[in-house]
Order: C-alpha cells, then structure tokens, then sequence
C-alpha cells in the first residue's frame, strides 16, 4: 500500500468552500472536464446531529494506457463511490470515496475534509483548510515488485490530479464568489 497525502489552504471561507463544494464539477472548471457525470444516489440530514450525508456516483474518462485495456479489458469509463458528510454545527466537510472501476486490480480509498483555517483566518479574511488523503493499494495477483511499481505510478498520476483538482476548484470557488457577489448586489439595489 502507498499513501498520498496534501495539504492545502484556500483564500475562501468555509461557508464559500462548502457551498462551491457541489460545483465542483461544473462547467466553471476546466480541470474537471474528465468527469461525466455526478449522479446523486441519496441525500439524507440527521434530525440528531444536524449533519448531511450525500452518496454520490461520479462517472470519468480517464485516458488509461491502451495495453492496460487489451490487457485487463474494459473501457475508458470509470465510477467512483463517494459519501460526504457535511456538519454545519463543527464546520467541517468530509468526503469519502472509492473507486468501483478495476477495484479487483487496484483499490483507491480517498478521504477528503475541509474545514475553517484557525491558524491563519482573521476578522473578514476567513480561510480554509483543506487535507487529502489516499491509501492506494495493488490487489491484483503476482509478484510484489509488480503490485509496488503499479502503486508507485498510481501515486504519482493521482498527485499529478490533485494539484489539477486544487486549481480547478479554485477557478470555481473565484467564479461562486462573483457570481454570489453579483446576485447579493442586485439584490440590494432592488431594496434601494
């Protein structure tokens, strides 16, 4: 098993994170273009705790290697689980999800959260923290330098799309901040 892990601080409030959180495959990312479809599956709030929990079908293309197909079969089409657990009262969002696709081959366990960034937030500039969390893990048959260098290059290519995940939520995060600020000022000029 290899592990993947990030840390990253976003010049937004929790609140605008949260929020931005479920565009996050929007056409105001072009990051994200790999992503066919969100598919929600169920969306429930817990009358106890107050927390939303939302499970989720992502469909992508991802472009894999071409002898990895003739090899394994299917198809460039892949799904991914994901659960995500939104608690207004500790201000904290956490997703969690799996890929289904080749899982028999190689098993991805995400964990993701946001939640307010004490450390570096003041009065009017409220900022994010943001942790990412990947345990990959080779379960196909064979020798263990085989399972290694798949879980090796498998860490390396899902680096290489967090930091593109990071950037194009920061376009849409840009974008809700406009587009909020816009309508709350149309807003007010109808008040006045």
């Amino acid at each position: 098993m290899k592990v993947f892990s990030s840390e990253y601080t976003f010049d937004y409030s929790w609140e605008e994170c949260s929020t931005a959180n479920w565009r996050k495959y929007c056409p105001w990312n072009d990051k994200s273009t790999h992503v066919i479809a969100v598919d929600t599956l169920s969306r429930e709030v817990d009358p106890a705790t107050g927390i939303l929990r939302t499970e989720r079908l992502i469909t992508c293309h991802q472009q894999a290697p071409a002898w990895v197909i003739s090899l394994l079969g299917g198809s460039n089409t892949s799904h991914v689980y994901e659960t995500s657990y939104v608690s207004p009262a500790d201000k904290r969002v956490t997703m969690c999800s799996t890929n289904l696709t080749w899982a028999n081959i190689l098993q991805v366990r995400e964990t993701v959260t946001y939640q307010p960034d004490l450390t570096t937030s003041s009065p009017g500039h409220e900022r994010t923290q943001f942790t990412q969390d990947a345990k990959i893990t080779a379960v196909c048959g064979g020798w263990q330098k085989i399972r290694t260098k798949i879980e090796e290059a498998s860490v390396e290519r899902f680096s290489e799309n967090a930091k593109r995940g990071r950037e194009g939520f920061e376009a849409v995060l840009e974008m809700s901040r406009r587009v909020f600020g816009e309508e709350r000022a149309k807003e007010q000029a109808k008040l006045h």
